[in-house]
């Protein structure tokens, strides 16, 4: 099964779990109700930025739409390329970890995710801009920083492509 199938199902599936009808979820989350007809029928690819749409209106982590294979799932970005490694889970919160390629010359703009979520990113080469679309800070090749990832933030490679090692932790 490919991913497009997969994650179409697996959407639906938790569109229903909440009650939510096509056209309301579509609404809610501002992603077109014929794209997510077409990502529930696994006939469209899946982008990160309405990904990360969906799943912060159903309330789950992205990981949550991910979920099936063994082998690592990627998904890409206006200017991230991510591939999941991990996904943890306690009473507490959820954690993902992504390693991830910025791409220079673009900009990733993403909304705010479910409340408290925040994200942590360890810089293994290059540079990276990432949080506070307004005043973002600068990791360079082995820094790390953390923001409030349920407010708009940002992602930016300045120097040329970036690789680095993001975690995601969503509360419960």
């Amino acid at each position: 099964m490919g991913l497009a199938v997969q994650v179409g199902l697996r959407l639906r599936e938790l569109r229903v779990s909440r009650g939510l009808s096509l056209s309301e979820l579509a609404r809610r989350s501002g992603v077109g109700k014929g794209t997510l007809s077409e990502l529930e029928g696994g006939r469209r690819n899946p982008t990160l930025e309405t990904l990360y749409a969906l799943t912060t209106e159903l309330g789950v982590p992205l990981s949550s739409a991910l979920a099936g294979p063994a082998a690592p799932v990627g998904i890409s970005g206006d200017a991230v390329d991510a591939v999941l490694t991990d996904r943890y889970e306690d009473a507490d919160a959820v954690t993902e970890t992504y390693r991830i390629r910025v791409r220079a010359a673009a900009v990733q703009h993403s909304p705010g995710h479910t409340r408290g979520t925040t994200e942590h990113v360890v810089v293994l080469s290059g540079t990276v801009l990432v949080g506070d679309p307004a005043a973002p800070v600068r990791v360079p090749a082995g820094g790390h920083t953390r923001w409030a990832a349920d407010v708009p933030h940002v992602y930016q490679a300045p120097d040329g492509d970036a690789e680095a090692v993001l975690v995601v932790r969503y509360p419960r």
